[in-house]
């Protein structure tokens, strides 16, 4: 029922800004914590953020802190993903995920996913 919709990835060069979209239908968007997992090439699928139903509580790995900002707008029934200072290490797969626990359970996966955006970062 819930469908996760990512956009706004695309080729981009070290040191530009980029703001990703994902927009959430099939549920009402204030009763699911939202967050942000990417994918490089060869390696697994890692949390890069998360926030919780009432956007009052956010968490960032520490490879992203200072760089990358989640924010949620309620009325768009859509999450953002606002990336500065893009670097190389950057490129991956961004998913979106979605759950109805918190925001703190959802650093481990939701129950929802995208089918992903790719950004990609060049040197």
């Amino acid at each position: 029922q819930v469908q996760l919709v990512e956009s706004g990835g695309g080729l981009q060069q070290a040191g530009d800004s980029l703001r990703l979209s994902c927009v959430l239908s099939g549920g009402t968007f204030s009763d699911y914590s939202m967050g942000w997992f990417r994918q490089a090439p060869g390696k697994g699928r890692e949390f890069v953020a998360t926030i919780s139903w009432h956007g009052g509580a956010t968490y960032y790995d520490g490879s992203v802190k200072g760089r990358f900002t989640i924010s949620r707008d309620d009325v768009r029934n859509t999450m953002y993903l606002q990336i500065n200072s893009l670097k190389p290490e950057d490129t991956a797969v961004y998913y979106c995920t979605a759950g109805a626990g918190t925001a703190a359970d959802l650093r481990r996966g939701g129950a929802y996913w995208g089918q992903g955006t790719q950004v990609t970062v060049s040197s």
